[in-house]
């Protein structure tokens, strides 16, 4: 009961109790396994959906390793929503098992088949309204690629698609090859290139600046004995450790864009280079923004992050 109105609690001081006029539909694109950072993202969004701002709608993985979509299948289901669709990529990159995903799959139930991403994307796109589902991409952009190489997949983006966060390159330095991108820049590129609605990046000196103290994780989650954000936490690295947050930067700027979280850079175009290099070059036509913060967003941002991923799960 302590648990359940400390929920209460904070939901009423982040969102004023007002539940959100619309939920924000979202479909998560993670390349779970190979960072932490993706496992309290997944858990930031169940948060969310628990309050009422967002209907997930299928999570797909770009780790082309079983364990990473039984990962994200058992995450769903300890939040009590194992209907969630989970879609798992072929021929993609970074097979190892990582650090924690056995983890996780061992102790937490799954589901054990999964269908491939481009089916999950097309079906979840196929289903909503026009111009209302927002992707939040932080793993690879190989699913995203094969969906704008699928029959139709480009103009299905079109149509129903309306923003498409990624967490994806370095826009202080444009000679970094940041992981997302220079792990599969054939794919980085053709989505940067051709991707039909506007991109919001959040880059590597977002996350890099916000780091989730390993305090947090051993004192916010304590209202359940075993936790499999904080057991792959444990896995991951020796503890303690604070982490950094990249892809929850992008969670939460796609559930929030005009929360006043983060600022925007001016329009215009990110290009990736040959080596997995990203370069923004400023025009008033162009379809890309990048994120930028400043000291006092930071700290907005860490406690949004510490309230929200440790959220008790809704059952």
């Amino acid at each position: 009961m302590i648990w359940r109105l400390r929920s209460l609690w904070l939901s009423c001081m982040m969102a004023a109790c007002i539940p959100a006029a619309e939920p924000t539909r979202v479909i998560f694109d993670t390349d779970i396994g190979n960072d932490i950072d993706d496992v309290l993202a997944l858990a930031m969004l169940h948060a969310f959906e628990s309050r009422g701002n967002v209907k997930l709608l299928a999570v797909t993985v770009t780790k082309d390793n079983r364990l990473a979509g039984q990962t994200a299948s058992a995450i769903n289901t300890f939040y009590g929503r194992e209907a969630i669709p989970v879609g798992v990529v072929h021929n993609g990159v970074t097979r190892g098992d990582g650090n924690y995903n056995r983890v996780i799959v061992n102790r937490y139930p799954h589901a054990a088949s999964f269908e491939d991403a481009v089916t999950v994307l097309r079906k979840a796109l196929a289903a909503q309204p026009d111009n209302s589902v927002s992707i939040v991409q932080v793993g690879f952009s190989t699913n995203l690629a094969h969906l704008l190489e699928s029959p139709g997949g480009r103009d299905l983006a079109a149509k129903k698609v309306r923003r498409l966060v990624v967490m994806a390159g370095d826009f202080e330095r444009p000679a970094y090859r940041e992981y997302n991108v220079k792990e599969d820049v054939a794919s980085a590129a053709k989505v940067f290139g051709e991707w039909p609605t506007e991109i919001v990046a959040s880059g590597y000196e977002i996350g890099e600046r916000i780091k989730y103290p390993a305090k947090n994780i051993e004192r916010d989650f304590a209202w359940t004995p075993h936790h499999p954000v904080v057991e792959g936490y444990r896995a991951y690295m020796k503890m303690p450790y604070d982490r950094q947050t990249w892809d929850l930067t992008a969670v939460l700027y796609g559930v929030r864009p005009e929360d006043g979280y983060f600022d925007l850079s001016g329009r215009g175009t990110i290009r990736v280079g040959p080596g997995g290099e990203t370069r923004f070059d400023a025009s008033p036509d162009g379809r890309h923004r990048y994120l930028t913060v400043n000291e006092v967003q930071r700290a907005r941002i860490l406690e949004a992050f510490l309230y929200l991923a440790s959220q008790p799960a809704a059952r």
